[in-house]
C-alpha cells in the first residue's frame, strides 16, 4: 500500500470518527446515554455499526468522547474569560464568566448539546462525568474562586469564597434546569440576546453586592 492510499485511508477513518461523535452529541443529547442505541447513531453518522467498536469501543467510551468534544465546542465559542485582559478588575471578569455561562446554556445551535447532556449526567451520572469534572469543570471552578478570592481579599475564609461560588452557578443553572417552569410562569420571556445581558447585569449585580455583604462579616 503506498502513502497515498494510506493517507486517504486515515483521512477517512478520522472523518467517520467526526460524524459518529457528532451524531452521537445529537442522540444522546435528545434522549440520554441508556435510551441511545447504537444503531441510530450510525445511521446518523452514515457509518457501518460496527464503526463505534472500531474508533471507540464501545457505547459508553463514545458517549466520553461526544460529552468531552461538546464541551470543547461550547467553550470555544463562549470561553469563560471571553480574552480579558490580564488587567481585568474583578467585576469584569466575573461578569464576563456569568455572561459566558448564560449564553452556553441559552444557545440554540450545536453548543447546546453539552447542556443538555450534562442536566442528564445531574439525573443519571455516568462514568464520563469524573472526565468532565477534572478537565472542564475543575478548571472554570478554580477562575470562579479565583474572582471571588480577588474580590474579597482576606476577608473571605476559604468555606466562604466556595459558598460564593455555588451561589453564583447556582442562579445560572436555574434558568437552564428550571426553563420550562420559568417560560410558563413568565411567559413573555424570550432569553434573547437582550434579555441575556439584562439577566447578566442582575446575576452579577446581586453577586458582588452578596460577596460584598459577606467579606463585611467576621471570617468563619
Amino acid at each position: 500500500m503506498d502513502s497515498k492510499s494510506t493517507h486517504s485511508d486515515d483521512a477517512a477513518q478520522a472523518k467517520t470518527r467526526r460524524q459518529l461523535i457528532e451524531a452521537a452529541s445529537e442522540v444522546f443529547a435528545e434522549v440520554g446515554f441508556r435510551a441511545a442505541t447504537v444503531r441510530e447513531i450510525c445511521q446518523r453518522a452514515g457509518a457501518n455499526i460496527a464503526a463505534v467498536n472500531y474508533h471507540f469501543g464501545d457505547k459508553a467510551q463514545l458517549y466520553r468522547a461526544a460529552l468531552q468534544e461538546t464541551f470543547k465546542t461550547s467553550k470555544q465559542k463562549y470561553p469563560p474569560n471571553f480574552g480579558l485582559p490580564a488587567k481585568a478588575t474583578g467585576e469584569q471578569r466575573l461578569r464576563v464568566f456569568i455572561h459566558s455561562f448564560l449564553l452556553r446554556i441559552f444557545s440554540q445551535g450545536p453548543e447546546s448539546r453539552h447542556g443538555k447532556m450534562m442536566a442528564r449526567e445531574m439525573i443519571e451520572p455516568s462514568g464520563a462525568l469524573d472526565v468532565i469534572v477534572q478537565e472542564e469543570i475543575t478548571p472554570m471552578k478554580n477562575e470562579l474562586m479565583s474572582i471571588i478570592q480577588e474580590l474579597g481579599g482576606t476577608r473571605l475564609s476559604e468555606k466562604k469564597i466556595r459558598l460564593c461560588g455555588m451561589s453564583v452557578v447556582s442562579q445560572v443553572l436555574f434558568y437552564h434546569h428550571c426553563r420550562p417552569v420559568v417560560m410558563r410562569v413568565f411567559p413573555n420571556l424570550s432569553f434573547d440576546a437582550s434579555e441575556i445581558e439584562e439577566l447578566t447585569d442582575h446575576i452579577t449585580s446581586f453577586s458582588l453586592a452578596a460577596i460584598a455583604e459577606i467579606a463585611k462579616s467576621k471570617k468563619k
